[in-house]
This record gives C-alpha cells, structure tokens and sequence, in this order.
C-alpha cells in the first residue's frame, strides 16, 4: 500500500495561487490512480479531481479552469496547482491514491490547510 503526504498549503489572498504536493512512499505508485479531495469548515469531504492511470481527468465544476492537476512517477508526486483562488476554496486539501481503473481512495495523506483571505 502506498503512504502519501501533502505539503504546500498556506494561507493566500484572493486571486492568488499555491501548488501543492503530495508525495508517495511504497512499491508501485505508477500504477495507482490519483486525485485530491477537500473538505471545507463543516462540510462533508468533496471530490477535487481524479486523475485516472490513462490521464483523464475529472474536476469538479467549482474548480474547473483555475485548478490543474500532474503527477511525476519518476518523483512519486501528485501535484495540484491552484490559481486564481477564491475564499470558497479554504479547505483541508487530502490527496488520494486508488487501484487502477478504480475511483475508490484506498490511501490518503494527512491533509494540508489552505486559506484564502485578505
């Protein structure tokens, strides 16, 4: 099973942006599907993106055009690039890793803070 930790949040203004990170421990990561979730102050965790081992992405519409998703396998990295950032994106921001041709998490990291506000 792959372990995995974020890092990269922080506190940013409106408009502005943040990559995060979120590297992967364990045998075989290139074989996993990836993604990041969040969770917002008093709401359930929601889906940010799937990113599939074929390289089709899923992105929630509030997202959609502003955030990017990559991964290095060479690196065993996920990364998820945030721009223009609004107040509603403040959340605990949780990268995922799941089998192969599967949507399911079976490994999450620990999460990474991210504030947006002036």
């Amino acid at each position: 099973q792959v372990q995995l930790v974020e890092s990269g949040g922080g506190w940013v203004q409106p408009g502005g942006s943040l990559r995060l990170s979120c590297a992967a421990s364990g045998s075989s990561f290139s074989t996993y599907a990836v993604g990041w979730y969040r969770q917002l102050p008093g709401k359930q965790r929601e889906l940010v993106v799937h990113l599939s081992r074929a390289g089709m992405t899923n992105y929630a519409d509030s997202v959609k055009g502003r955030f990017a998703i990559s991964r290095d396998d060479a690196k065993n990295t996920v990364y998820l690039q945030m721009n223009t950032l609004k107040p509603e994106d403040t959340a605990v921001y949780y990268c995922y890793a799941a089998r192969t041709f599967t949507t399911t998490p079976i490994s999450w990291g620990q999460g990474t803070q991210v504030t947006v506000s002036s």
